[in-house]
């Protein structure tokens, strides 16, 4: 049956996969990789979910990579845009590629008399020959179909083809419209051809890794992909078998990481669209139940605070060198000294579209004293976010 690990104990173990019950000594580029890619519906959480996770980082470590084309920006997971290193762009957007198929799908009306295998040809010469915006390539794509409802056509192009959005969109402290071109086309390799049993089970204990302990569906809200059992099964025997309170059967990797769950875990800022939160099916683990549907409204997604491991509150920026906690609850007084010197810290760092040197050398010491971006001292208030 495989021994009950309980909530406490899922926290402890998905935070230090997560880098998150202490920061880690990685690069960037290593850090991507061994989370599996960083949500990036908007160009600055990637940043602040990599602050929120390694020792020393500073957002240009990030936009270098992006600029030498060593981490990319483009649909993936769940249909939604992530940043990946070169190398799982290649490997992952194949894996996601049937479930982009089926979105297609889902626009079949709109796509009446449409040849999708011309109409990924076409796309691909458009944006080829130079990065387009997704209107321009709309507007290409109608004059072929006039009658084709443009949504449509604009889903096709993007679920047909694996377009990265090309810098300078997603570089910290510059702005650029989103303009897009095929992987191949911007990393000089083609990805690969179809996603192999290999590399479905290579998916799954990378994921096990920065997600675990983890259920078969876990993993498929993660992807958005479904019909994963079989590769979980085809890899049982070389992995560890647990079960949540509820009986739901979870898999891991035998020597990952599983602290006691007495461990501390210390305040953590993260940004809107954290994938901390958005890849188990069960998310009590981070949110409790009773904090279900706070961290959203509609479909855009909150800023969130982790207190104790858990969601415990939402922060917002009023300025370069100042953010409100709302917290849900009650938190103790040595709590909330721990919230202000990391929100501190997190403004001091990050709170400024480019940081100056003076700043990047004094936050290299946790004690130092801090001084934000924009040369003032760093102010972190509780109050209501809403209100």
């Amino acid at each position: 049956m495989g021994s009950v690990l309980d909530t406490r104990s899922l926290n402890r173990a998905t935070l230090a996969r997560q880098l998150l019950l202490s920061r880690a000594e990685l690069s960037a580029e290593d850090a991507v990789a061994h989370l599996l890619g960083l949500q990036a519906q908007n160009v600055k959480p990637p940043y602040f979910q990599l602050h929120a996770r390694l020792r020393g980082f500073r957002p240009a470590a990030l936009a270098e990579l992006m600029e030498s084309r060593k981490v990319v920006r483009m649909v993936t997971m769940r249909s939604t845009i992530h940043t990946h290193t070169a190398h799982d762009a290649l490997t992952l957007r194949p894996l996601v590629q049937a479930a982009r198929d089926r979105e297609v799908g889902a626009f079949r009306k709109g796509l009446a008399g449409v040849d999708l295998e011309r109409l990924g040809e076409l796309a691909r010469a458009f944006v080829e020959a130079e990065p387009r915006t997704m209107g321009e390539i709309r507007e290409e794509l109608l004059t072929h179909w006039p009658d084709a409802d443009p949504q449509s056509l604009s889903v096709a192009a993007r679920c047909r083809l694996p377009l990265v959005q090309v810098t300078p969109r997603g570089v910290w402290g510059r702005s650029g419209q989103v303009r897009l071109t095929t992987l191949e086309q911007w990393l000089g390799r083609p990805p690969a051809e179809a996603p192999p049993a290999h590399a479905v089970d290579e998916a799954v204990l990378r994921y096990l890794g920065a997600f675990g302990p983890a259920s078969v569906k876990d993993m498929q809200t993660w992807a958005g992909l479904t019909r994963l059992r079989e590769a979980f099964e085809r890899l049982r025997p070389r992995l560890t078998v647990f079960r949540d309170e509820n009986g739901v059967e979870l898999f891991d990797l035998p020597d990952a990481p599983r602290p006691d769950a007495g461990t501390p875990a210390p305040p953590r800022f993260l940004p809107e669209f954290d994938n901390l939160l958005l890849s188990h099916a069960d998310r009590t683990r981070v949110i409790p139940a009773d904090l279900k549907g706070r961290t959203w409204t509609g479909n855009q997604a909150h800023r969130t605070l982790l207190v104790d491991g858990f969601v415990a509150g939402l922060w917002r920026w009023e300025d370069e060198a100042s953010l409100t906690v709302e917290l849900f609850g009650r938190v103790s007084k040595g709590e909330k000294e721990r919230i202000v010197a990391e929100g501190e810290r997190m403004i001091a760092e990050m709170g400024a579209p480019a940081e100056s040197a003076e700043t990047a050398e004094a936050a290299d010491s946790d004690d130092s004293d801090r001084t934000s971006a924009a040369g003032r001292r760093p102010s972190v208030r509780f109050g209501s976010i809403h209100g």
